[in-house]
């Protein structure tokens, strides 16, 4: 098991991996060795994550998350096998614990009588300082 929060514990039966060749320079080992690691993680089968969680994670996932809601996490930092692997697994453990936070509920506010008096002041100093640059209306006659 991996513990991700003190509530939330994902089994290790769950995620899934995948090695491919890595992307961008490395010469000629970059060719033959495939570093990269791919971590699959199935949000929706998870039975480790509650649901509030689980819609949090697929909307932060965005792009990562599959149409299937599998998670795909591609780690290729690194040039070995095992520090990418390392890497896949502590991003995916930040993303959970980053879902797990409930976002705090918006409480409406309303701006205090003293605000709309400077505001309205700033917007008529605005407005005289405006109508001072003003040509005036010449008398040609």
């Amino acid at each position: 098991m991996i513990q991700i929060t003190p509530t939330i514990a994902i089994a290790e039966s769950e995620i899934e991996f995948s090695f491919v060749r890595a992307s961008g320079p490395g010469g000629q080992h970059v060719n033959k060795a495939a570093t990269a690691v791919q971590l699959r993680f199935d949000v929706l089968n998870s039975p480790n994550l509650p649901d509030d969680v689980r819609k949090r994670l697929l909307r932060l996932a965005g792009q990562q998350a599959t149409k299937e809601s599998v998670l795909v996490i591609k780690a290729q930092r690194f040039r070995s096998q095992e520090r990418n692997q390392q890497d896949a697994l502590e991003r995916l453990a930040a993303l959970i614990r980053q879902a797990a936070k409930k976002p705090k509920r918006r409480r409406k506010t309303r701006p205090s009588a003293a605000a709309k008096r400077r505001r309205l002041e700033a917007k008529r100093r605005q407005s005289q300082k405006k109508r001072l640059r003003r040509p005036t209306p010449s008398s040609e006659y």
